[in-house]
Formats: structure tokens, C-alpha cells, sequence
């Protein structure tokens, strides 16, 4: 192994690192620095906070979340199917079929459970 095969993952390491530092610096050597009582003021939604920020939300914020991301991540699961249909046959066919119809009865039972409801 020659480390010159390794040059260009170095390169991509750095120039990653500095799109993401370098307008940072450059935002906040250039930028304007005025701070006033306002700005530093504390606010929630344009006023001031009437409440305790460990406050507890409804437990159904916190399912409707869940929900999005497990049924985001199994769509996310059939990209890499779509891309290999013709490689895995009529099994991987009737497999994702079966994934899908699980999926389905899970998002019908949610929707009678009134999981998506928010009122």
C-alpha cells in the first residue's frame, strides 16, 4: 500500500472541514457585533417564557415523532430494493411484498388508534 492512494481522502477530509469551518470564521470576523438588551434578551415565539423549560409535552408529540421516523426509514429501506429489482428476483419481489403489507396492517392499526390524530 502507497500512501499516495490515500491523498484523495485526505483532500476530501479537508476540504469538508473547511466548508463547514471557514464560513464560520469568516461570519464571525466579518460579521456585525452590535448586541443590545433585545437581542440578548431571552424569548420563546416572540415573547417572554411564562413556564419552566422542563415542562412535559403530550405523549402524543413524541408518538407522532417515532411514527415519522420508523415509517420514513422503511421507505428509506426501498430505495436500495427499487435499484436492485432485477438481482433479487421474484423472492425479494414477494419479500418486500410481505414487508409492505406488514407495513400497511402497522399503519392501519395506528390510523384506528387515532396514533395520527392530533387535536
Amino acid at each position: 500500500m502507497d500512501i499516495s492512494q490515500y491523498l484523495p481522502v485526505l483532500l476530501f477530509i479537508l476540504v469538508g472541514v473547511a466548508v463547514g469551518i471557514v464560513p464560520q470564521i469568516l461570519g464571525y470576523i466579518l460579521g456585525p457585533n452590535n448586541p443590545n438588551q433585545a437581542k440578548n434578551s431571552p424569548y420563546e415565539c416572540g415573547f417572554e417564557a411564562f413556564e419552566d423549560a422542563r415542562m412535559k409535552f403530550d405523549v402524543r408529540y413524541y408518538l407522532v415523532a417515532i411514527l415519522f421516523i420508523l415509517f420514513d426509514l422503511e421507505i428509506a429501506f426501498l430505495f436500495p430494493w427499487a435499484a436492485a429489482l432485477k438481482e433479487v428476483g421474484v423472492v425479494g419481489f414477494w419479500a418486500v411484498i410481505v414487508f409492505l403489507g406488514i407495513l400497511v396492517v402497522g399503519f392501519i392499526y395506528e390510523w384506528k388508534k387515532g396514533a395520527l390524530d392530533w387535536e
